[in-house]
């Protein structure tokens, strides 16, 4: 449920209703604007009785039961958007952020060449796997901590936050020393276990959409997340698996909006791996612009031919920058819209 207090109540009344609340056996979790305090409520107990005693105290406003099995990751809970802050950029806001770079850090010089490539195209978060789930046990499977220490000093060199994937819940600390987004990768969207670490990482987490994943699934994961304490949570799309065979995966290019209206969470979307070609990569891109995304992941490689993973989906350099060319054009529509929408939003509130 969600218990919304009135305008500018009392810490002491604030502290009241929660105490209430978890005398039923459930857990709270408030959001707090300037001006009102909202109380998520999760848990198992007496509904009705909770409910009803919450709604006589006198600094209430209104209490809402929440039909979705997601809670605090729903609209219902937060009717405004979550804006992710990472090293001066805000994902979520009123910038379209692009997050590029190698699927695999693979040297020191490819991946200065990759961070110096994509920050002068526009790019502002670099990404990069130091550590990589392959479907073989004999490919590449990242140079680990190394790569890390590459990443931070790539970081240093252009001013890019970096994103990396985490796959166990071993490496999250490790991970969380050297890494301004931590990235859950499709194959882990529902290990429970690393969820629920990286509710307590102190990073903001990209969460990606299992290959077999539905969208209520995706919201179910992230609800792991904020539940277990960290509400910086991004979702991404990044294209499912279905029996089409002409791409890598299938583009479910209606996910986004479809995100967009159940929950208050940024959703960026993945052109290299919906795609797995890198042709069809700027079309893609166009299409998340316009269709509403925050943002985009693109594969980047200084010489995609000779790179160790992702190849045949990575951009070049140059490649890379002409699609930020084209895109900007989408992009001041995609400013005007959220302008309108952040006008339409703030209109409602008074």
């Amino acid at each position: 449920m969600i218990i919304s207090m009135k305008m500018h109540a009392t810490r002491q009344e604030i502290d009241e209703v929660r105490n209430q609340v978890e005398h039923f056996g459930y857990k709270v979790h408030s959001i707090e604007g300037e001006e009102r305090v909202v109380i998520g409520v999760v848990g198992v107990g007496d509904v009705t009785a909770c409910m009803e005693s919450v709604e006589s105290m006198p600094q209430v406003e209104k209490v809402v039961r929440i039909s979705a099995p997601y809670k605090f990751v729903s609209k219902q809970f937060r009717a405004g958007r979550t804006r992710v802050r990472v090293n001066g950029t805000v994902i979520g806001g009123d910038e379209f952020v692009v997050m590029a770079g190698p699927c695999s850090v693979e040297s020191e010089a490819q991946i200065m060449r990759a961070a110096e490539g994509v920050a002068a195209a526009g790019a502002k978060i670099l990404r990069g796997g130091a550590f990589k789930p392959r479907t073989s046990p004999y490919d590449f499977q990242g140079m680990e901590e190394e790569g890390l220490k590459l990443l931070q000093k790539a970081k240093k060199s252009t001013g890019l936050a970096i994103i990396t994937e985490v796959m166990s819940d071993r490496d999250v600390e490790l991970i969380a020393q050297y890494a301004d987004i931590m990235q859950v990768g499709a194959r882990n969207m529902q290990n429970f276990v690393l969820l629920k670490a990286l509710g307590k990482c102190g990073r903001p987490v990209l969460l990606k959409r299992g290959m077999s994943g539905t969208i209520k699934e995706l919201l179910m994961s992230a609800e792991y997340i904020v539940a277990h304490g960290n509400s910086d949570v991004i979702l991404c799309e990044r294209g499912i698996r279905t029996f089409e065979t002409e791409t890598r995966n299938t583009c479910d290019i209606a996910a986004i909006p479809a995100l967009n209206e159940l929950t208050h969470l940024p959703v960026i979307l993945d052109p290299s791996h919906a795609t797995g070609k890198r042709s069809l990569v700027p079309a893609v891109s166009r299409a998340g612009v316009a269709i509403g995304a925050d943002g985009l992941i693109v594969e980047v490689h200084p010489a995609p031919e000779k790179a160790i993973s992702d190849g045949a989906q990575s951009l070049d350099i140059p490649q890379f920058q002409r699609m930020m060319n084209e895109l900007e054009p989408y992009i001041q529509l995609w400013k005007s819209s959220r302008a309108k929408e952040n006008a339409a939003a703030a209109a409602a509130t008074h």
